[in-house]
């Protein structure tokens, strides 16, 4: 089909694969400038069945629409078109330039260790999280479907829905069937394999995905295949690798035989990878990364060089003094007023340059904490029968270090001055804040009877750090985590 003409505007450069499902090519579009590169993907109903094509029309269709809406999302393919021509169905979709994970796992990459396998299932879930968000399974997930982009960032690719339209046939009542499970052996559970995949198939896909990254087993190569209990069902895989015991629970989860026991969404998964401490798994090789953290009470040596001035250090002490602070807030003043019906007022700084969102049931508490750099609070109002005043807070100060190295900085002064603290999650330029790339860090710390979580979020610009700070009792946290995240997407740096 090379330089074949497909929907009268893409020419076809080459064949991509070829499968049970149809074929995907790579194309160029000759009627936009540059003639930039595209995927069309070729779907050929099993049956020319009149009533079968209708029905399979009419999915065509339904899933189109499906891949337009994910499309929206930075990390999975555009969708540009969709079209039926001869009797074949047609997808036109962003082509992805750079390569498929495969490259990266065994047998053409090494193995990776704990930590690089957390962070490649983060790298994953947080798309696959949007895609269960929007009530889709994806149903293939696999190496050769996950590319890593130019720019370093995963891409979710060759979403499995839409291949129901080439496996279709009719029933004597009229019903359409489908007579050929979607999926790739090895990597899909049993209940899709029947037909009936859920959300938790894909996490099944996951679990699997990360056994084969530290373990080198190919899952659909034919001496790939896991042993597996013969009373149970479970794969029977820790004992090829050493692993964390908390890390080797979460991956169990992930691939039981039974559906209802997985994590049932890819963002439950990715909150259970969080809730891992992180100096758990730090191994040497991976110091440079900063999702994984190094002993804190360690010498960092040359790292305190980051520090470079007086008004740098003096930031970095103040965390402490927050977090404690923090613990000693007046309790429980306030009766709660159903969240569900809040709205949203905006808070604006023009001193030091930023606007912020608000429920208006809000207590707002200007220069809470000046010493500690605190601007602003704001507090839920709740019942007195709290022990602990949930608020969220805004932070401004002055720091001449970059935002990859405030993360190791950030880290260390939490670990020294919070009171019992513990990092369970910490991730740098993931997410923006004030349209700025922002670091994270989830933190948990102690005091006395009342355990406390830290959702901390912050940006460098112009010499300043911006920071805000979620926190709250820990069986609360939560409770108010929506609204304190809103309130982040909200902030702006004027």
């Amino acid at each position: 089909m090379n330089g074949q003409l497909i929907g009268g505007r893409y020419k076809i450069i080459q064949q991509l694969a070829r499968g049970g499902f149809g074929d995907t090519f790579l194309a160029c579009d000759i009627q936009l400038q540059e003639n930039p590169k595209c995927v069309v993907k070729l779907f050929k109903p099993l049956t020319t069945d009149c009533e079968v094509l209708q029905q399979a029309k009419r999915l065509f269709e339904q899933e189109a629409k499906i891949l337009q809406t994910l499309g929206s999302h930075d990390q999975i393919p555009q969708f540009i078109a969709h079209f039926e021509e001869n009797q074949e169905f047609y997808l036109v979709q962003e082509y992805i330039d750079g390569y498929d994970i495969s490259e990266e796992l065994p047998p053409k990459g090494n193995r990776l260790n704990q930590a690089e396998t957390i962070k490649l299932l983060q790298e994953i879930l947080e798309v696959l999280a949007f895609v269960h968000e929007h009530n889709v399974i994806h149903r293939d997930i696999k190496p050769s479907n996950i590319r890593r982009r130019q720019d370093g960032k995963i891409v979710l690719i060759d979403f499995g829905a839409v291949k129901q339209i080439t496996t279709q046939y009719i029933k004597s009542q009229g019903e359409t069937a489908f007579t050929i499970p979607i999926g790739t052996p090895g990597y899909m559970p049993s209940e899709q394999a029947a037909g009936k995949p859920t959300f938790s198939s894909d996490i099944y896909a996951m679990g699997i995905l990360a056994i084969q990254a530290m373990t080198g087993i190919i899952p659909h190569q034919k001496n790939g295949r896991l042993p597996t209990d013969p009373n149970t069902g479970e794969i029977l895989w820790r004992d090829l690798i050493q692993i964390h015991p908390e890390f080797g629970n979460v991956i169990d989860k992930m691939v039981r035989y039974d559906f209802r026991q997985r994590y049932p969404t890819a963002e439950l998964a990715s909150l259970a990878l969080q809730g891992l401490s992180l100096t758990s798994f730090f191994e040497p090789q991976l110091q440079t990364d900063i999702t994984t953290f190094p002993n804190p009470q360690e010498d960092l040596g040359q790292e305190e060089t980051l520090i470079k001035n007086k008004r740098y250090r003096k930031f970095f002490k103040t965390i402490g003094t927050i977090a404690i602070a923090t613990i000693t807030i007046t309790v429980g003043i306030f009766t709660y007023i159903n969240q569900k019906s809040e709205n949203f007022l905006v808070y604006k700084d023009p001193t030091n340059g930023f606007n912020i969102k608000y429920p208006e049931n809000w207590q707002k508490i200007d220069k809470e904490n000046p010493v500690a750099q605190e601007v602003v609070s704001f507090l839920p109002k709740e019942s007195n029968k709290d022990t602990f005043q949930e608020k969220v807070t805004v932070r401004v100060g002055e720091f001449t270090g970059n935002l990859q190295d405030s993360m190791k900085e950030f880290v260390k002064e939490t670990t020294n001055n919070v009171p019992n603290s513990q990092i369970y999650f910490g991730k740098a330029n993931a997410i923006k804040l004030g349209r700025q790339d922002a670091n994270k860090l989830i933190f948990t710390s102690q005091e006395g009877n009342t355990k406390l979580t830290y959702l901390q979020v912050w940006t460098i610009k112009n010499n300043q750090v911006y920071v805000v700070t979620y926190a709250a009792e820990t069986d609360d946290y939560q409770k108010f985590l929506d609204t304190a995240e809103k309130m982040i997407n909200s902030f702006e740096i004027n």
